[in-house]
């Protein structure tokens, strides 16, 4: 088993709290941390934690709106990134277990997932999983970000942004059924508590029961998520609460089992002892307060609790990795948790100083985890290779007597940073530095400082170029064989790209060129077998650019392609490329509602993606695996189109892979399946 798993003219003023935001999908609040018009982002807090058109962020970004969510009809957090550039999905194939994502050929799953701007950490399998229909966006930053954010990869980080209080009325069901006797029930309302405008409610449900392609895994699911958001009549301070529980059951192996490099046929997990259930809590708020048209301070916090208890059935192997002949199998079981608090303090000033306009940002945030893991392990009742008997025989699982000790990890990191966005004509220079602490009951104190500069210029005709340095950390678990404590590893990256958004042109094209490299990243010890060495060093260079557009009334286009040259530099495998990421890939999506005509209230969707060929192994020396091509398609129709007494009323089909491509893709000493095709239709009612 295997886990990974536009230039504006400058202002001396801040933005009001309440902001419009163009074109928006209905049920789009106005607040929100990511803006879009359709698919073509406008402006993000991800790259500055200020209301920064993206224009002005010396940073790759990219924007997943809600439009384009509902569009591809994403199920996962996995598949809200599958069509941005610089982005890798799928290393580890199908997994219902986890969102496995790669930025810059960098694994960003354990510290490089953020909530609402906060960071969202978690324990070994303990990590919250994010339920796409509670998204209201989704905003990728590329790159090294410690300056706002503390420790965390050098390949940038991933924002989802939930779901709030919208100032009108909206509400919607919406019932689905698909292939692996998917059956889907979602509802979202929100709006004014009665007449009062200034106290706004919403509250966003889902229930769900199907199966996937594996047999020992499901993708059951409850979730309920509430909002609530108080603000003063001049809108100068506001307070909004979100909170989350969700009940999830999916399966404790989900795969085949791996021998040789090469996958079997054999699956992984059986049904008679499978299920991982988890349960996760949050609650949390947002809170803005105006003292005066320069100056705003935010608090944002969180608390939250997830709850893992894993089961899943191994098949043993001899010394060389060969099943045994006899289906020797063992029953495990994990029981992991986390609770984790989070709460970041920011302070927005917006001053002149001459012909400098200057916006401020001053903070101070904290994060706190703490996880219990705890394994056990029995044997279990032999698999007949002849009759392949999954599920035909009861399998009793480790009790909490067979369960060893617990451990037990604490977590502690505080940071303080300050950012100062300097305008002068059509200049933008983004100067940060942040100093961390970070303590744990496993490691040595780790203490770091982090830096960012970057300069955009913004000419008349929507075009800004902009170069950018910036460095991250991310501290390293253990020991060597002295019983020394390793250094963190450190990122630094050099980016130079431009983007353009035409003031006459509902389009974004952002395009950058980068070079990242990590070291004291760790390292087999060549001379202590079975300990780790602080010595590695891994190098990645590219291009990559991305295309978001809405021509005409209907249609909206997205594009992008990635080149990225991946070098282990040192370490392990040095002058070796990492296994499962290629070098190129290209997506494709579009997506057009029949403005008028016999036709209107159709709409056709259809995406590809195309990955290159990759290496099974980071040796490089058994050979790649073969490149792919995944289509994606949706059809849907308005209902109140035609017929205005059914106006909210909406189908829709959609299909992902649509042929079945399933692809195995072999990483280190495991090989994966891409997801099969899924098959789902829908029926909506907004009113």
């Amino acid at each position: 088993m295997s886990q990974d798993a536009a230039g504006s003219a400058p202002s001396t003023t801040l933005a009001p709290i309440i902001l419009s935001s163009g074109n928006t999908t209905p049920g789009s609040s106005s607040t929100s941390a990511a803006k879009a018009d359709r698919y073509v982002g406008t402006s993000a807090t991800l790259g500055t934690k200020t209301d920064t058109d993206l224009s002005k962020v010396p940073q790759s970004v990219s924007i997943i709106s809600r439009k384009e969510l509902e569009d591809r009809n994403v199920q996962s957090l996995v598949q809200a990134a599958n069509y941005s550039s610089g982005v890798r999905t799928g290393v580890y194939g199908f997994d219902p277990r986890f969102d496995t994502v790669f930025i810059r050929g960098f694994n960003v799953t354990s510290n490089g997932y953020y909530r609402d701007g906060l960071r969202d950490i978690g324990g070994n399998f303990s990590v919250a999983r994010k339920e796409p229909y509670g998204f209201e966006a989704v905003s990728i930053l590329k790159g090294p970000s410690s300056v706002l954010y503390g420790g965390g990869s050098p390949g940038g980080l991933i924002n989802v942004i939930s779901k709030r209080p919208t100032d009108e009325s909206f509400n919607e069901v919406e019932a689905q059924v698909g292939n692996f006797d998917r059956r889907q029930v979602t509802f979202d309302s929100s709006g004014p508590v009665g007449d009062n405008e200034n106290v706004l409610y919403r509250i966003t449900g889902l229930a769900r029961g199907a199966d996937t392609q594996f047999i020992a895994a499901k993708n059951d699911r409850i979730y309920i998520a509430p909002a609530l958001t108080f603000r003063s009549d001049d809108r100068d301070t506001q307070l909004t609460i979100l909170g989350e529980y969700s009940d999830i059951t999916s399966g404790g192996a989900a795969g085949y089992v791996s021998q040789n490099g090469a996958k079997t046929d054999l699956e992984s997990g059986d049904p008679a002892w499978a299920d991982l259930d988890q349960h996760q809590k949050r609650i949390g708020y947002e809170f803005q307060h105006r003292f005066s048209d320069n100056l705003e301070f935010r608090q944002n916090l969180r608390y939250q609790e997830v709850d893992v208890d894993m089961k899943y059935v191994s098949f043993k192997t001899d010394a060389d990795g060969i099943l045994l002949p006899d289906g020797s199998r063992t029953a495990d079981r994990i029981q992991d948790s986390a609770t984790t608090f989070a709460i970041d303090n920011q302070l927005e000033w917006n001053v002149a100083t001459g012909a400098l306009q200057h916006t401020v940002l001053a903070g101070m945030d904290y994060s706190y985890i703490e996880s219990s893991y705890a394994y056990g392990s029995i044997a279990a009742p032999a698999f007949d290779y002849d009759d392949w008997n999954y599920g035909a025989q009861p399998i009793s699982g480790p009790t909490s007597a067979d369960m060893g000790p617990a451990s037990i990890t604490r977590q502690n990191q505080y940071g303080i940073y300050l950012q100062d966005q300097i305008e002068f004509n059509n200049f933008v220079l983004t100067l940060g530095g942040r100093y961390d602490w970070l303590d744990s009951n496993q490691a040595e104190q780790v203490t770091h400082f982090s830096k960012r500069i970057g300069l955009a210029y913004l000419f008349d005709n929507g075009l800004s170029p902009y170069v950018s340095y910036s460095t991250s950390f991310a501290p390293n678990s253990g020991t060597s064989v002295s019983g020394a404590y390793f250094a963190p590893s450190e990122g630094e990256q050099f980016e130079v790209g431009v983007k353009y958004r035409p003031t006459d042109l509902n389009l974004a094209i952002n395009a950058a060129i980068f070079n990242i490299e990590q070291s004291n990243t760790l390292a087999s010890d060549p001379d202590n077998i079975g300990f780790q060495v602080s010595r590695g060093k891994v190098r990645s260079r590219g291009f990559e650019i991305e295309a978001k557009t809405s021509l005409f009334d209907g249609l909206d286009l997205l594009a992008s392609y990635t080149y990225l040259d991946l070098e282990i530099l040192a370490g392990d495998n040095p002058g070796k490329a990492p296994s499962g990421i290629p070098a190129n890939q290209f997506t494709l999506w579009a997506n057009y509602e029949m403005p008028s005509g016999p036709l209107e209230g159709l709409s056709l969707g259809a995406g590809a993606r195309y990955y290159a060929k990759t290496w099974k192994t980071d040796g490089n020396d058994t050979g790649k695996n073969a490149s792919r091509v995944l289509v994606d398609a949706s059809l849907g129709y308005d209902f109140g189109a035609a017929n205005p007494d059914l106006k909210g009323l909406s189908a829709k089909v959609s299909v992902n892979n649509v042929f079945d491509n399933r692809e195995t893709t072999c990483a280190g000493s495991w090989c994966y399946v891409e997801e099969g095709r899924t098959v789902m239709g829908s029926v909506r009612y907004r009113f």
